[in-house]
């Protein structure tokens, strides 16, 4: 078994699965890395994170000025595998050092091979998706359109050009689950059991830094 357990999520746009991705990492008292790897590039990179986390505020989401600054799915190859690389090492870095969960950047993949690992695909219908962005972020029905299609495209891209696979792809999930069909917290739950029968978390599990 290895030394530590990971739990990646990966998610279509406005199905709130990184809003589930943190109350799973909450209550099971386990660190949490989505945008903060997007930090980490940056430094490394020598981006200002003062200018991702300005952009981040604006727009509710640090993607926005990854993709503007580095379009995923582009010709920009260069680019896109610096970045790859360096979120490489950081997401294997911290799966060695600690029990955590991990939202996208093709960690499923890049941890496939750990058996302490549980790969969640979450989704939800359109109307769902749509109706998410427009009352939670705060969006146009016009803008939202536009993202959900936008981000979803992008994600998939990135996903199959280092994987080779789309990150719904069931081959490579554990759980699949439909967000709209319960509330977020009770997804949550749902998976909170499912990694402690798996990995076998006491009650009370202690973080490993």
């Amino acid at each position: 078994m290895d030394k530590h357990y990971t739990i990646v999520i990966q998610r279509q746009f406005g199905s709130q699965g990184r809003n589930i991705a943190r109350l799973v990492a909450d209550r099971l008292g386990i660190k949490f890395y989505d945008r903060d790897i997007v930090e980490k590039v940056a430094t490394t990179l020598g981006l200002p994170i003062s200018q991702i986390a300005e952009e981040e505020e604006k727009a509710g989401s640090g993607l926005r000025y990854i993709m503007a600054k580095f379009p995923l799915g582009t010709d920009d190859a260069y680019m896109q595998n610096m970045i790859f690389q360096v979120q490489k090492d950081i997401i294997l870095d911290v799966a060695e050092r600690e029990n955590c969960i991990i939202v996208g950047r093709c960690a499923d993949y890049l941890l496939r091979d750990r058996k302490d690992n549980l790969n969640i695909y979450i989704y939800a219908p359109y109307s769902y998706r749509l109706d998410t962005c427009i009352k939670k972020y705060g969006m146009t029905a016009e803008e939202a359109k536009h993202m959900i299609a936008s981000v979803d495209k992008a994600r998939n891209n990135y996903h199959k050009r280092y994987t080779g696979t789309l990150p719904s792809d069931t081959e490579n999930m554990d759980l699949m689950i439909n967000s709209s069909i319960m509330e977020i917290e009770d997804v949550a739950d749902m998976i909170v059991t499912t990694a402690k029968k798996m990995f076998g978390i006491e009650e009370n599990p202690h973080v490993v830094i």
